[in-house]
């Protein structure tokens, strides 16, 4: 890691808000999806404002490989963008998260694609996420969790349609709730 500048390190004095987006397809990826989201819901410098439905989407990159469950999570954080990020990564080195092979199946991901108003063009951090434009798969969920969003000034909405993933973006539907006086097996 290079050095980084001041202004990713530094906790900010008020919380920023943040977009999370979680991926999975190795594993029980809707428990792992779930158990990431209790992590940040869970950690004392977060406040999970919002938590998009899942999204079934076809991989990209080219790599032969199941199709993943993604979804985004919108914060408010008095972390700092590089603790958030490794926070993030810690989650990812706990559900075993193998980075062998670019854009292949993963238990989990877990990317920071904005952070208030922050930029950079640091290599260990990129701000906006360098390819959340043209990435349905993080674009469709996000604009479920905030149809008002809008990335580096253009609506999110706007984003997802464009995107060359757009048809492979499936919303989830959630699970309906068990009858009253059934069993769950």
């Amino acid at each position: 890691m290079s050095q980084l500048p001041g202004y990713l390190l530094a906790p900010p004095a008020q919380p920023e808000s943040a977009v999370i987006a979680l991926g999975s397809n190795l594993g029980d990826s809707k428990q792992i999806l779930a158990d990431a989201v209790a992590a940040f819901r869970a950690h004392d410098h977060i406040s999970v404002t919002a938590v998009s439905p899942l999204a079934q989407t076809a991989p990209v990159g080219g790599v032969e490989q199941p199709d993943f469950l993604n979804q985004v999570l919108l914060v408010d954080t008095t972390l700092a963008p590089w603790a958030l990020l490794q926070f993030g990564h810690d989650l990812e080195q706990a559900a075993a998260r193998v980075r062998d092979i670019r854009w292949g199946p993963r238990t989990l991901d877990v990317d920071l694609i904005v952070y208030d108003d922050v930029t950079s063009d640091h290599p260990d951090l990129v701000l906006p996420h360098p390819r959340a434009h043209e990435r349905a798969f993080v674009l469709a969920p996000w604009s479920w969790a905030d149809p008002r969003a809008r990335l580096q000034g253009t609506p999110v909405t706007e984003l997802a349609a464009a995107a060359d993933d757009a048809a492979t973006v499936i919303q989830c539907e959630p699970e309906p709730p068990p009858a009253p006086g059934s069993e769950e097996s």
